[in-house]
């Protein structure tokens, strides 16, 4: 991927990360925090995904981070972690990969409705890994 359109993405993300946020009614105090939450996810899974040329692994590796980035975010603003995490995940919903498979699957084109909801529920389930992993990371942190 050349730089250009690696800067168009974080761009894309940070605005759609803050349109998210917006659209909730985040406090003005924290937009910025919660749209940078998903600058930063989005170039950890473009970074690690130009590393690897795999899309799994660098979308566990970006939902981690992002539930990282929350928790430190809400212990530095006092604040609850969900504000921050949820607008940091959003750049990594499968969001084309949904449609195309609802498509295909409404032209009766089985075949491809099965890739692409192969590919949604791939990344829903590495989203859920590495939010899920992270939390267990940090809940084990705490009871020492």
């Amino acid at each position: 991927m050349d730089l250009k359109t690696a800067i168009i993405q974080l761009v894309t993300a940070f605005l759609g990360s803050m349109g998210f946020s917006l659209l909730f009614g985040m406090r003005r105090g924290h937009l910025l925090w919660a749209s940078l939450g998903g600058v930063f996810t989005w170039g950890i899974y473009l970074a690690v995904g130009a590393l690897l040329r795999e899309g799994f692994l660098p979308c566990i590796m970006a939902a981690g981070f992002a539930v990282f980035y929350a928790e430190a975010l809400a212990h530095l603003r006092k604040t609850p972690a969900t504000i921050f995490v949820v607008p940091a995940i959003i750049p990594l919903v499968p969001g084309s990969s949904l449609y195309y498979a609802m498509a295909s699957a409404v032209r009766g084109n089985l075949p491809d409705a099965r890739h692409y909801g192969s590919q949604t529920m791939q990344a829903a389930l590495a989203i859920a890994a590495g939010i899920s992993f992270v939390i267990a990371l940090r809940q084990l942190q705490t009871k020492r």
